[in-house]
């Protein structure tokens, strides 16, 4: 019941500041330098071309009646028409963030992952070799630029071994893949399409791989930082000295209090992680929610700005929501 409270009283923190982006996001792009209906139309249109388009974008109005017609579009789920393409943004980003989000997602699950390992592994080995190793491996791919990163695993991966398709896309381009929520590996699950799933699967190994090895560090870190902790205590020094089996010493006492820092960093990373998308689907052909959202903030897109702001501060304040009850969940103090 407490930890019910714990997540209501979180899910009321998220309307201000959401309200406040869409505030202030609104009124930061139309101070960005630049007329996006002078970019779209060219140095040749006349200023009778430049009003029609801006009264059929609706940039002819007051900016107060923009802002209501923008709070009023977002409570029926309308973006607005984006100026550069003049579709749907709403259709358009149900169409980008389905891949940019699979691909930020699996990148995170397979850094949580190693880094739990290697982490624990690294801080029961303290200063030995292997944990140098792990450690000094863990810096260089947080330092290593992730297009160059990933120019090297496209080289290495299919260029020269042969065992990764090339970066041209998503899935094979005679695949029939139905979609459904437009993230093509879940797509395959959800239609039970196995060649589409096998395809799709190859395509996401080696993007996933780039953003996995730059995100694992400071995971890594922050694991093997609370394992050393723990192992250092009273209470695990205590517990080994009673002779509790190694296995319980390392699930009941180890493994849940090294990770309770994970989920508020994860959450962080997340979010390092939607930016590093823009170059790596640029580098892979991805064709996701980073190049659109580059795209719009290029050409001054204000719907395509807006839309992309909004998305993004979405998905950090549910990503940060679900680090609080997991955070909330391995340790109880955090709900009084």
């Amino acid at each position: 019941m407490r930890l019910l409270r714990f997540v209501a009283r979180r899910l009321l923190l998220l309307v201000p500041v959401l309200l406040g982006v869409v505030v202030v996001t609104f009124l930061l792009v139309r101070v960005l330098p630049g007329d996006p209906i002078r970019t779209i139309l060219g140095p040749n249109a006349t200023e009778a071309d430049a009003a029609a388009a801006r009264a059929r974008y609706g940039l002819d109005q007051p900016l107060w009646r923009q802002f209501v017609d923008y709070l009023r579009g977002l409570g029926t789920g309308d973006l607005g028409r984006s100026i550069q393409s003049g579709g749907s943004v709403t259709s358009e980003l149900a169409l980008r963030v389905g891949p940019t989000l699979e691909l930020v997602v699996l990148a995170l699950a397979v850094a949580l992952v190693v880094a739990t390992v290697l982490g624990i592994w690294s801080a029961r080995r303290a200063h030995r070799i292997g944990d140098h190793s792990i450690r000094v491996l863990a810096l260089a791919g947080n330092s290593l630029p992730d297009f160059w990163l990933g120019l090297v695993l496209i080289l290495v991966g299919y260029s020269v071994l042969g065992w990764f398709p090339a970066p041209s896309g998503r899935v094979d381009p005679d695949t029939h893949l139905t979609p459904v929520t437009g993230a093509d590996l879940l797509d395959a699950v959800l239609t039970g399409n196995g060649p589409a799933f096998g395809s799709a699967l190859g395509y996401l190994a080696l993007p996933v791989a780039t953003l996995s090895i730059v995100i694992v560090a400071p995971l890594l870190r922050s694991v093997r930082a609370s394992a050393l902790e723990v192992l250092r205590s009273e209470a695990y020094t205590a517990a080994a000295a009673h002779g509790l089996p190694d296995r319980l010493l390392r699930r009941g006492y180890l493994v849940r209090a090294a990770l309770s820092r994970l989920p508020a960093l994860a959450a962080l990373v997340f979010g390092f992680g939607i930016g590093s998308t823009v170059l790596v689907e640029y580098v892979f052909s991805w064709q996701g929610f980073g190049q659109w959202a580059l795209r719009g903030l290029l050409f001054r897109d204000y719907p395509v700005v807006q839309a992309s702001v909004l998305v993004i501060a979405a998905g950090y304040v549910l990503v940060f929501l679900v680090a609080d009850v997991v955070h909330a969940m391995l340790d109880p103090r955090v709900r009084i």
